[in-house]
């Protein structure tokens, strides 16, 4: 879908007011801890559940997806990956499920360290969107739901929200450079970076960001710097990879 052909909400001059404005910053607000729920969700929930939270996050073109992380009155706070913010220059825009497009701030990077994540926020006028509920993490053979905008090459085609399914086949004692530490058999595409890795109840327990079968066969280095041996690196190229919701909250909650 072309995002030049809807209305942009918002402008520069109304953002400096509201951020100048804003004193509230996203490590002072609550994120909800990860919560044992045992209502399990049908693909059609999931789909809906998912296309509420995941947006677009735009430059010159579509860069990648993100999440509904949190809202504060109508402020929102989008997670996504810090590499989709690298692919091209503010200034980024978010567009939401209801296809309105909201102008963003890049709000935190550096937090992260080395974990490939980074934040935006934007102001909506007034309407109210739903955000991300976060689960535990998962374990090796549990069901996941990998959600996302595919990139499309030509304006012509028509490719809209996705979501995948699959199960969680590794999990890592260490983190992979990123901070990457479950690999799932979901298929992730070009621009589902950024996007939510949701269990069978519709939480966020990840951050996609990492496609299987990369083009070129680098070594799979870990946070330390040391690599991983041959047949976990087979392994490990075999497979989509999320940061752990769980370093989110670290990072950000209280």
């Amino acid at each position: 879908m072309n995002w030049r052909k809807f209305t942009l909400i918002a402008c520069v001059g109304c953002l400096c007011i509201m951020f100048s404005t804003w004193s509230v910053n996203v490590s002072s607000s609550k994120l909800a801890k990860p919560q044992l729920s045992f209502t399990q969700l049908s693909i059609k929930q999931l789909e809906k559940r998912g296309q509420a939270i995941t947006v677009k996050v735009i430059s010159k073109d579509i860069l990648g997806s993100g999440i509904l992380l949190n809202r504060q009155g109508y402020f929102y706070t989008v997670l996504t990956n810090a590499h989709v913010l690298r692919t091209d220059n503010p200034p980024y825009r978010i567009q939401t499920n209801d296809n309105r497009i909201w102008l963003a701030d890049v709000r935190s990077i550096s937090r992260f360290g080395q974990n490939d994540l980074a934040l935006l926020q934007f102001r909506s006028t007034g309407i109210i969107y739903d955000v991300a509920s976060f689960g535990s993490s998962p374990a090796v053979g549990d069901e996941v739901f990998a959600a996302g905008f595919p990139f499309v090459e030509e304006e012509t085609e028509k490719k809209g929200f996705v979501l995948t399914t699959g199960k969680i086949s590794l999990t890592l004692h260490k983190a992979l450079e990123g901070g990457y530490q479950f690999g799932y058999t979901n298929n992730i595409e070009k621009g589902m970076s950024g996007g939510p890795l949701l269990n069978r109840r519709g939480e966020v327990v990840g951050v996609n960001g990492m496609h299987a079968y990369p083009l070129w066969d680098m070594p799979s280095v870990f946070v330390d710097g040391s690599e991983a041996d041959t047949a976990l690196h087979q392994k490990i190229t075999h497979l989509s990879w999320a940061v752990p919701i769980e370093t989110v909250i670290k990072f950000v909650g209280d």
